[in-house]
């Protein structure tokens, strides 16, 4: 096959003009969008305008529309909103506003626009581009610009970000915004759950989301709310009595309090408007229950963005800039998107026919094809969320006579316990009898195994750490007493949450079957573990809430730094040898340098680093953010690092050093970390219940896996959610580092250095593939 690689070397925006505006609602995570493609677009060589107050500004022109420079994009990446201004603008909905708006671009050469907003915004950029070479000659036959410029900028280039809290956009999975959103909203429920614990209450929380019930139904998922109610899945005729009935049952399980989420759309069957107001008075009217309301409002678009949405946009600012490089005069408007985890591009206009359908299937009352469209991710939310939320009563469910057992392996992760939950209940719903282990496969072979029920988990999803308890001993040095615990409580299936350690302890467990036949059973391994160092998986429960410990640190030491000037931060962060949390980290905070040991780097990077660092004092920036990986080198130590920059920053810059250590094991854990875990333990559950049924031997009445596939671990792979055997995922480890021997963020590593104005090689070849939406969605529909 030819080497088709293509480099950032190769493609040149000289001569270029490239504008960028935000429009329509702001949403955290716009500034980074705006910062990406500023520095990306100067760093390939092409000017970069930023257009102010959104499409109102290039209308009006004059200062709205101005020169942006690399270091007018600092101090951005940290803030919520959108430090360019927004508005939504009834003059570019004119002819005469559009007429204007292209005059002011011709005036100074922007043929490349760069929208981050909604599908409004967006759908309004797509006019202007098939309006442009119309208006062009209207300007030339007014004598507002003459023959030659028309022909000079005969065509508009348009690529688009979506900004939007709501993620109700088709043809990505996550929208710009929409996970610091989430992050206002749990930070909400939990502060809630506390003061309605202590009085025993029923909360009804409103969400935003006019049409889209997305932050409604996560959050839900995400703080395991009683009851949610969204305008995609009006609630069945009787469900107030239904409601009613769940909020009394769990009453009567000793739970104290519930808690309710309407999204502000919320529809019954008829399409009328279900309110908080009326949820309310049901409560009282029919339970007698103290009930409450809170609207969270604006809060929700609040607010410092997540380390998610930094790092999303920051991979969509670079791509959207070299998507513009790429563009021809008959390329269609496109927009960078999420799936899985790639950067796509996708026709802009497919993907707001796309979105205008669900409205239209909704209007229509098809509600499931409402849901279908809306995407893989929002429908495996609503799955899972309709798996975990309705408890069957004993007669209903299937029996299985199988007994699963789950167990927390390693250092402890955010999200194990969301995990372990989802597990339990979706086990408990499949008809098995769970078994939960403490402390790991030390308190196994102690036999500290005990049966574990659906109420039992209670309350579970928003718990920091592991409480089910966990320890880093592997199984090998106990094989024996383990395979007679597994025989004492005659264990079908096991199911372990863990790091490394996890991994190499299903290894030992498969390679001890020849011996045991007590271990040829299913077993399943979901990566838990805050370095993602696992092989076979893109991602770990953990790591998120981790990067965000570590960027809202380093925002508040970068606080400190620009108060003082001229001082440079070494930051110390956690994985062993894995560079994933000090890379992706640093590509969050705005870092300048990250020291990693995956990159080996010498004394002559670190001198060019502080050269680079010197240069920088000489701007208006004069601070600087370093991190390094703990184990990035054996000499290098972080204590040698500060010290040499403060012996060769002398009279220049001064130095202070981090080791940010243990906070970045604990906290509460993140949306996103609660609601991986809870989907991938629900997603292993279903695979281990069919795994026993295919390996259930009637004549012996027995459960017998020996085959390979029968021991996975399920992981991310770049689009979808995977059950890999782990003996094939041997070859692709480093057992000495505890790393994978080819990991997918070493890709992230170019924009970091890119965004901090390091001249790079950076390998786009991923890049410029323009998809389709439907094929897109109908490529994996089991993915997350």
């Amino acid at each position: 096959m030819p080497d088709t690689k293509k480099f950032i070397e190769n493609l040149s925006g000289a001569g270029k003009c490239i504008g960028v505006l935000t429009s329509g609602g702001d949403a955290q995570g716009m500034n980074a969008a705006v910062r990406a493609v500023v520095r990306m677009g100067i760093y390939v060589g092409a000017k970069v305008y930023f257009i102010h107050e959104g499409y109102q500004g290039m209308v009006d022109g004059g200062d709205n529309i101005k020169e942006a420079s690399w270091e007018s994009v600092s101090s951005m990446l940290q803030v919520g909103g959108t430090v360019i201004g927004s508005a939504r603008c009834k003059d570019f909905r004119t002819h005469e506003g559009r007429l204007r708006a292209a005059l002011n671009l011709v005036q100074r050469g922007i043929t490349n626009l760069c929208v981050i907003g909604g599908d409004g915004s967006l759908t309004g950029a797509n006019l202007f581009r098939e309006e442009w070479s119309g208006l062009l000659d209207e300007l030339v036959q007014s004598g507002e610009i003459s023959e030659e410029a028309s022909q000079i900028h005969s065509a508009l280039h348009i690529v688009g970000m979506v900004g939007s809290i709501d993620n109700d956009f088709c043809g990505t999975d996550m929208t710009i915004g929409t996970d610091s959103a989430l992050h206002r909203i749990i930070e909400v429920v939990d502060a809630i759950m506390t003061t309605a614990q202590s009085h025993q209450r029923t909360f009804v929380l409103e969400v935003m989301g006019r049409h889209c019930g997305y932050l409604a139904l996560v959050s839900a998922l995400a703080c395991g709310a009683d009851w949610v109610l969204i305008p995609e899945m009006p609630p069945k005729d009787g469900w107030e009595e239904q409601m009613c009935y769940k909020l009394s049952e769990n009453r009567a399980d000793k739970k104290r309090l519930n808690i309710i989420i309407v999204a502000e759309g919320a529809i019954d069957q008829s399409n009328k408007p279900i309110t908080t107001e009326l949820i309310k008075d049901l409560v009282v009217r029919c339970l007698g229950f103290d009930t409450r309301v809170t609207i969270l409002g604006h809060v929700q678009r609040g607010g410092t963005p997540s380390a998610f949405d930094r790092i999303l946009a920051s991979r969509m600012g670079v791509e959207a800039v070299l998507a513009l490089l790429e563009a021809s005069p008959g390329t269609p408007a496109c927009v960078v998107s999420l799936c899985g985890n790639q950067a796509v591009r996708v026709p802009l206009m497919e993907c707001v026919q796309m979105t205008q359908e669900v409205q239209k299937a909704m209007d229509e009352k098809r509600f499931e094809e409402a849901v279908r469209l809306r995407g893989r991710s929002f429908e495996n939310n609503l799955n899972t969320y309709k798996l975990l939320s309705h408890r069957k009563i004993d007669s209903e469910l299937p029996h299985s006579s199988f007994n699963v057992a789950v167990l927390n392996v390693g250092a402890p992760a955010a999200g194990m316990n969301a995990a372990v939950r989802s597990a339990v209940r979706v086990g408990i719903t499949e008809g098995h009898t769970m078994f939960a282990v403490s402390d790991g496969f030390e308190g196994f072979y102690k036999g500290q195994i005990k049966e574990i029920k659906w109420g039992d988990v209670g309350g579970w999803t928003g718990q920091g750490g592991s409480l089910l308890g966990t320890k880093r001993t592997l199984p090998a040095k106990h094989i024996d007493k383990i395979a007679e615990q597994m025989r004492i409580h005659n264990i079908n299936a096991l199911l372990v949450i863990g790091g490394f350690e996890a991994f190499e302890s299903l290894l030992q467990l498969v390679d001890a079957r020849s011996r045991y036949e007590e271990f040829c059973v299913p077993m399943c391994m979901l990566p838990a573990t805050i370095s993602n160092n696992v092989s076979g998986t893109d991602l770990s429960i953990g790591a998120d809430t981790s990067l965000n410990a570590i960027v809202e640190t380093c925002d508040r030491i970068k606080q400190s730094a620009s108060g003082t000037k001229r001082r440079v931060f070494i930051i110390e962060t956690m994985g062993g040898y894995c560079g994933y949390l000090a890379t992706v980290g640093g590509l969050a905070a705005g870092a300048d340098a990250a020291y990693i040991y995956e990159e080996p780097f010498d004394i002559r990077e670190l001198q060019s680093n502080v050269e680079h660092l010197t240069e920088k004092m000489k701007t208006s920036i004069q601070r600087g953010l370093v991190l390094r990986n703990e184990n990035c080198s054996e000499n290098y130590t972080t204590d040698f690092i500060y010290q040499l920059y403060n012996e060769e920053g002398k009279g220049v810059f001064d130095c202070r050093k981090n080791v940010l250590g243990h906070m970045q094991q604990g906290g509460a854990p993140s949306p996103f970390d609660r609601n991986f875990g809870t989907k991938i333990a629900a997603k292993a559950m279903q695979w281990i219940s069919k795994k026993l049924k295919e390996f259930y031997r009637e004549d012996e009445g027995r459960v017998f896996a020996n085959t390979e596939d029968s021991a996975c671990l399920l992981g991310m792979r770049r689009r979808a959610l995977v059950f890999q055997p782990v003996i094939q995922l041997k070859d692709e480890t480093d057992f000495v580092h505890r790393i994978p021997k080819e990991q997918w963020w070493l890709r992230l590593r170019p924009l970091m250095k890119i965004l901090a104005k390091y001249k790079t090689s950076y390998d786009v070849s991923d890049s410029g593939q323009l998809e389709h939406i439907v094929r897109l969605r109908a490529k994996d529909i089991s993915a997350i």
